[in-house]
């Protein structure tokens, strides 16, 4: 279990997070969505403990990282896996190479045993035929792909995905959507995904937690979230309903502005 209870965390004095509560159960799927610079991706690397918090407490099946030295986060670490927004796959190693790599850094395995997991791993994700091609000859969809068999070879207890079907095309969106369904009816993995992408969202979660300027807006079921009735939320979700007059913005509280338009200057005589 995943549980953050009262979290603050600035940055040059800006809050990202505010009074942030969560609780994420072991075995479930929980996408966080907000705009951009909301602080979804500060909510990973909390977790990850790659950043600690100002205040406020943090704990991973029952353990409190917070104010943990960083040989003792290891283990905690250990049980966990990222999939980044860009793949982040090693452009000078082959697919073997970049999926057992944390496998072969760690050295805990023989090679064979670390060589059938690889190949298990990409089995699962439909690649096991691209274990000697490189990065480069792979497409976008592909990498993100490779980025979760790499996740799965570690046989981690938790997943964390950023933005994991940010820039494809429908189809490869549907391939990571259902492999992240599978991970969690097959392996029962805790995952947390962030996401703008709401179908993807409504598809995959259990549960949705919805942060706005670093303040949890929402936490509930897909259906729950389609009828709040917060400005905020019904902006982000119906864009096309809430800024409908020319001109019109969201505000940063969550209100609209409107800005006029310029008026034409008037022909020279």
């Amino acid at each position: 279990m995943i549980r953050f209870t009262n979290v603050c965390k600035m940055f040059h004095g800006r809050p990202v997070l505010k009074d942030f509560s969560l609780e994420i159960p072991s075995g479930h799927t929980v996408a966080i969505l907000g705009g951009s610079g909301g602080g979804k991706t500060t909510v990973l690397r909390l977790i990850l403990g790659l950043l600690r918090p100002d205040s406020g407490s943090i704990r991973i099946d029952g353990k409190e990282i917070v104010g943990l030295p960083e040989r003792d986060m290891v283990p905690i670490r250990a049980r966990m896996a990222m999939v980044f927004q860009g793949s982040a796959l090693f452009d000078s190693l082959t697919v073997r190479g970049n999926v057992g790599y944390r496998l072969y850094e760690e050295q805990v395995f023989a090679d064979d045993i670390i060589e059938r997991k690889v190949v298990e791993s990409l089995c699962f994700v439909g690649l096991e035929d691209t274990l000697e091609k490189m990065p480069a000859e792979l497409s976008g969809g592909m990498k993100k792909r490779v980025a979760i068999a790499r996740a799965l070879a570690c046989r981690p207890k938790v997943i964390l995905y950023d933005e994991p079907t940010a820039g494809l095309d429908p189809i490869n969106t549907h391939l990571i959507t259902e492999l992240i369904c599978r991970l969690q009816k097959e392996e029962r993995l805790t995952q947390v995904v962030v996401t703008h992408d709401l179908d993807t969202a409504y598809r995959i979660a259990d549960r949705l937690i919805m942060v706005h300027r670093g303040e949890k807006l929402f936490d509930g079921t897909v259906d729950m979230l389609k009828i709040a009735d917060d400005p905020r939320i019904r902006t982000f979700l119906r864009p096309q309903e809430v800024l409908t007059a020319p001109g019109c913005f969201p505000d940063k509280d969550g209100g609209i502005r409107v800005v006029a338009p310029a008026m034409d200057k008037e022909s020279p005589a």
